[in-house]
């Protein structure tokens, strides 16, 4: 906590808000001391020896003297392992059944004792005393589990563990979910609970409000995702491995994986960084496809405060010519506050307003917080009291409903982990429909109770469902941002079945891409927050979570018109792009930063209207394969040490190169390039790589390169699809991806390939499998 922090916390405790936010603490501490006593003594345990196996489809359980492992490889390659008799499911990350098992695979006798299981992508291979390895089918090592160890309490109650994973010396660390320190993860210890950070955030802030038990660990021998399924508190420690120099000995990288309690079971997928993510979202579930007006631009403000400056707003951007697709009402546009309600004095027709706006081309999208005021005859508080016979909100150990405090004030909280709590939730997004809201954004669902001191969540002795099963807050806090995300997308889906829904929340888990997608919530304004941002969505992306976005400008300061450019540049480039702040953060519009920046800004949205249809093809083949919109530069050649080191640009699909500006007063920038030729789409010049290369980035523009021979789908000044043709190297093909729009329903999208080749003096551009002239007007660009 920082000086200013304190300062905000003591002037809270000071108001009548403060007063029942220290009560609401007091009362999870007491709750939590009484429900969940010291764990006293406690038995430490480690599998033993191998005492036999017995195969089964797919591998086959292999017993210890103290523990079982269950073995089994997947079609399709992916790899489950889990001890203690720990199956697939139940999981809230697995999505429907788990994939089959490979017949092929079978488990056999290994060395010394031990047991291993071939299959065309892995080898899994047991020692006698419980290491796990993967390797390649070459057996070159990608990863080595170490035999678990448990810590089991003697008076009984959740049993503890860690696994403890070694990879080669050259590996590098992503994932784990939404992280503003990396992409890359460095040697440190890494929360899994997800956290309000309490206002704001920067690259030292960990954790944060979307942490999962995900690695993605990149090295010489190969890519692989390792996936521990466990939502309790837990933490993982990193330390990247270091290779010997002449004769001395490679120290490897190391993971570490503490859970306070739930089972230890693993899965992990091994290939390209492209199989890897496609294996992934076909265990975890195929991303939502987001309408294409929420590709567009979109613009927040958490105090907008009435029709009359949301109107304003809107004739901004229309009087000065500037692209607008969204606009977000924050809570203030509530009633007190309340969710699911209207100020009726700040907005007295909202559908109208929405209606209005929609004829202009702009969607209104709502807040959505989870916490409902506890005040006798509030319509939603009584109808959640009615749910189900004991109500929809969560309790304590003693059965009396957990009240905390939130913007309404006294607040209590659904438990969207009960199947019939989520049908009820969803059925209160009629209302927001019928105001005109053509989406909802998810706000403080980590859950947070206001905290003068300790954990801004519900007490973790708490009870919830947990799908018939049972447990309290501690199994069911990581993931009750994703099961408010179902609630909330299954019930816009029941609703309104012809349109595909658009939701995306600040906390999730696993699976979260199924319901929509993420932002990086309160980014602190400044440089640091800026390449915060740039992390966030590379790391969630690599999670499979495909679709988000920084607050543009940051949550919480004033940016200076040079900062706010900058990131107003990168935001164009990312799936997600959305300015928004703070309530005392000033407005964020780009006419109130000078001329200057108002022309860059102009530029980055036109851009970004222009690429309109690159955004939709990279929606559909995120949705098919699992691939990221925004990739780390490494994505097509991972064994090239230099882009794994490379965190200040990124790939957006196969044929973008983004450069975006990150530190003040830069005007030239070098940039990283990946094999191949790479042309500057300002200058024209081609480049050639791997390499490195210096290049002027204006504080109009950032550097942006495309591929030679790439194919994109663009928007034409008339509105029509166009196709820019960059020419291939001699000798060589192009290729690119398109997909049409085919409307915000559920129409079936076909994806057409793109060819491009010299023929003589010229590039000619022909569709793969359909004979005749191509369906659209054609650029060619890199001739000259």
């Amino acid at each position: 906590m920082d000086g200013r922090d304190l300062v905000r916390r003591v002037r809270l405790v000071g108001s009548v808000r403060g007063l029942r936010t220290v009560r609401s603490a007091w009362r999870r501490r007491s709750a939590d001391a009484r429900a969940l006593p010291a764990r006293g003594a406690e038995r430490a345990r480690v599998p033993g020896a191998a005492t036999g196996a017995e195969p089964g489809p797919g591998g086959g359980v292999v017993r210890f003297a103290r523990s079982e492992l269950r073995i089994r490889v997947s079609v399709g390659g992916a790899v489950f392992w889990g001890w203690d008799g720990a199956e697939p499911l139940p999981s809230y990350g697995v999505v429907g059944e788990p994939p089959a098992p490979d017949e092929r695979a079978v488990l056999e006798p290994g060395k010394d004792g031990g047991w291993q299981v071939v299959s065309e992508r892995v080898r899994v291979v047991v020692s006698r005393t419980g290491v796990v390895e993967l390797r390649t089918p070459g057996g070159v090592l990608l990863r080595r589990e170490l035999p678990p160890r448990w810590w089991e309490p003697v008076d009984g109650g959740p049993v503890r563990w860690v696994q403890r994973s070694e990879v080669p010396a050259d590996a590098r660390f992503f994932g784990l979910g939404g992280r503003a320190g990396g992409p890359r993860l460095r040697d440190g210890v890494y929360g899994l609970w997800n956290t309000d950070p309490g206002g704001r955030f920067g690259p030292g802030d960990d954790p944060l409000y979307l942490t999962m038990p995900v690695q993605v660990v990149v090295s010489d021998a190969g890519t692989h995702l390792a996936f521990h399924d466990n939502t309790w508190a837990g933490r993982v420690v990193l330390r990247e491995g270091e290779e010997g120099a002449g004769s001395g000995h490679d120290r490897p990288g190391t993971s570490e994986v503490r859970m306070e309690g739930g089972p230890l079971r693993c899965w992990v997928v091994a290939g390209t960084p492209a199989r890897v993510l496609q294996g992934w979202t076909a265990l975890t579930g195929a991303p939502a496809l987001p309408p294409s007006w929420a590709l567009g631009p979109q613009h927040a403000r958490w105090g907008f405060g009435s029709e009359r400056e949301v109107r304003r707003v809107v004739a901004g951007y229309r009087e000065r010519g500037l692209p607008l697709a969204v606009l977000h009402l924050d809570i203030d546009h509530f009633d007190g506050h309340r969710v699911f309600t209207v100020d009726r004095e700040r907005f007295p027709d909202l559908p109208a307003l929405a209606a209005e706006l929609r004829a202009e081309g702009v969607r209104l999208v709502s807040v959505v917080d989870p916490a409902v005021t506890a005040e006798p005859g509030d319509a939603v508080f009584e109808a959640g009291r009615a749910v189900g016979g004991p109500g929809a909100y969560v309790r304590d150990a003693q059965g009396r409903v957990v009240v905390g405090e939130v913007w309404p004030g006294p607040c209590v909280y659904p438990d969207f982990t009960d199947p019939v709590v989520r049908e009820w939730w969803g059925s209160l997004y009629e209302e927001r429909l019928a105001q005109g809201f053509s989406g909802v954004w998810h706000d403080m669902n980590e859950p947070v109770s206001f905290a003068a001191f300790g954990d801004p969540s519900l007490p973790r002795s708490a009870r919830h469902v947990l799908e018939s099963a049972g447990g309290d807050h501690r199994e069911a806090h990581n993931v009750y941002g994703l099961a408010m995300a179902r609630a909330g997308y299954e019930g816009l889906l029941r609703l309104r079945p012809e349109e595909r829904p658009f939701l995306f929340s600040r906390s999730g888990w696993v699976g979260m891409q199924r319901y929509g997608g993420t932002w990086s919530g309160d980014v602190s304004t400044g440089w640091p927050g800026l390449r915060a941002s740039l992390s966030l969505v590379l790391g969630l992306g690599l999670c499979g979570v495909p679709y988000s976005g920084p607050d543009v400008g940051g949550f919480d300061g004033f940016p200076s018109p040079e900062l706010y450019l900058r990131w107003f540049q990168l935001g164009a480039y990312l799936p997600l792009f959305r300015t928004h702040a703070a309530i005392d953060a000033g407005r964020r519009e780009p006419w109130e930063f000078g001329a200057e920046v108002l022309e860059g800004a102009r530029a980055a949205l036109v851009e970004r209207e222009r690429l309109g249809p690159y955004f939709v093809t990279l929606s559909h083949l995120a949705r098919s394969t699992g691939a990221p919109y925004v990739r780390p530069v490494w994505w097509g050649a991972p064994r090239d040490r230099a882009l794994r080191e490379c965190e200040d640009a990124f790939l957006l699909g196969d044929a973008v190169l983004v450069a975006p500006v990150l530190e003040p007063e830069v005007r030239r920038r070098a940039v990283r390039l990946p094999r191949g030729r790479w042309y500057d789409v300002e200058s024209g010049r081609a480049y050639e790589g791997p390499g490195q290369v210096v290049l002027d980035a204006p504080l109009s523009r950032v550097p942006v390169l495309v591929r030679a021979g790439a194919v994109i789908p663009v928007r034409g000044a008339d509105g029509s699809l166009e196709l820019e043709a960059w020419a291939p190297v001699a000798g060589r093909s192009g290729s690119g991806l398109v997909v049409r729009d085919p409307g915000d329903g559920w129409a079936a999208a076909e994806v057409e390939r793109y060819v491009t080749r010299w023929k003589g003096d010229r590039v000619v551009v022909e569709r793969d499998g359909v004979k005749g002239a191509v369906e659209a007007r054609v650029r060619g660009l890199g001739l000259g």
